[in-house]
């Protein structure tokens, strides 16, 4: 008599467990969620790097990774120099370190494109106007 008594008592005992255990799992695979759909960068210093970057042609972006990389570009003003930029952030948070520009720089001799050099000043140009408009972004979106 005991015996399926006891039966009964670790199957509604399983089932109990099971159904504790089954209520744990929900919120990991909410949250397994929300981080794919969310940038693993800062958001605001991407939307800064691409609205900064939005006259050049895009060669990749990830934002995942906090890479954007343009294509060449030719300034109208001056067609014998092209620039390609890449845009790495670095963090989730809105900090001066968490921006770099790297960039690449050609001249147009006998037409031929040669490599020259970028002034530190250009990129350390670029990092502050992201920085910036991250600031600005920042500041319009707590004001709404």
């Amino acid at each position: 008599m005991f015996r399926p008594l006891r039966s009964a008592l670790v199957v509604c005992a399983a089932l109990a467990i099971a159904g504790c255990g089954g209520g744990r799992q929900r919120p990991e695979a909410d949250l397994a969620a929300s981080r794919i759909t969310t940038i693993g960068v800062n958001s605001y210093l991407w939307r800064a790097s691409l609205d900064t970057l939005s006259f050049m042609p895009l060669l990749q972006t990830d934002s995942n990774g906090g890479v954007i990389v343009t294509d060449w570009y030719v300034n109208p003003q001056t067609p014998t120099e092209r620039m390609k930029v890449t845009v790495t952030i670095l963090d989730q948070d809105l900090r001066a370190d968490a921006v770099r520009v790297a960039a690449l720089r050609e001249v147009n001799q006998g037409g031929q494109w040669v490599a020259a050099p970028v002034a530190a000043a250009t990129t350390q140009k670029l990092e502050d106007i992201i920085l910036t408009r991250a600031r600005d972004l920042r500041r319009a979106s707590s004001a709404n």
